[in-house]
């Protein structure tokens, strides 16, 4: 079992985003760290891009604040491997595919096995065109609420560590409600894979956390952290996932 699988089994898993190099690379090794001690269990890492395809403004933003500060792959890696020295936290990159094709597919799934990436999620890279597994790294692909059947039976076949529901057709971002269906969905991918299903965008109140964790085994949340983050409020990040941790467990 991976060790993003392995998340899931102690409790409600709730993953947290955050892109990095925003503000530096700096703040992110040390905003990891607070977001595990406020009670994340694992932490999505979203790789700046100058065109993200499923992000709404607050993280748009974040990526041209670090590519900014040149924030690359190369320098995250090197942000991880310190990390490692402090934290065993499963860690998940969130990047767009022409990252990984500029970097070169093999050196990149060969470093994430060597710095101590444990999963990879790629919006823009459809199940059908993977083909084959990497050994080492967990590769989630997403499902959306209007997923047909053959959809979801391929991404959670190709999916390992977790599947990646998202709440709501759209980009990342706030909202005030979730979509209704949301256990109903969870039901459709279950009937396809005993990996865990976590379920991210939209997701901004410990409410809303709560009822999302309700229906699946996790809860993704970024963009409020996201927010937080550009306001530079620090000190603010690990008392707002406190409080999502708070309310999953209730």
């Amino acid at each position: 079992m991976s060790k993003l699988s392995e998340a899931f089994k102690k409790r409600q898993a709730l993953i947290a985003y955050i892109t990095a190099g925003d503000p530096d690379l700096a703040a992110t090794e040390k905003l990891v760290l607070a977001l595990e001690k406020a009670g994340a269990d694992i932490v999505e890492l979203g790789i700046p891009f100058s065109d993200p395809l499923a992000d709404g403004p607050v993280i748009q933003a974040s990526h041209q604040r670090a590519l900014k500060k040149n924030t690359g792959l190369t320098a995250v890696f090197k942000t991880v491997k310190h990390l490692r020295r402090k934290t065993s936290i499963p860690i998940c990159f969130m990047l767009a595919y022409n990252l990984i094709l500029q970097y070169g597919p093999e050196k990149f799934f060969s470093d994430c096995e060597k710095f101590g990436i444990d999963g990879v999620i790629i919006p823009d890279l459809p199940p059908e065109e993977f083909k084959g597994r990497q050994e080492w790294v967990d590769l989630i692909f997403l499902v959306a609420p209007t997923s047909t059947d053959e959809r979801i039976k391929l991404a959670a076949e190709k999916s390992t560590g977790f599947v990646y529901l998202v709440s709501v057709a759209g980009i990342t971002g706030a909202r005030k409600n979730l979509a209704e269906n949301l256990a109903d969905l969870v039901g459709r991918i279950r009937q396809h894979t005993l990996l865990p299903v976590a379920i991210g965008f939209g997701i901004s109140t410990p409410a809303q956390a709560r009822a999302a964790a309700a229906a699946a085994d996790g809860v993704i949340v970024g963009s409020a952290i996201v927010d937080l983050i550009a306001k530079k409020k620090f000190s603010a990040v690990g008392k707002f996932v406190a409080g999502l941790r708070k309310a999953i467990d209730a």
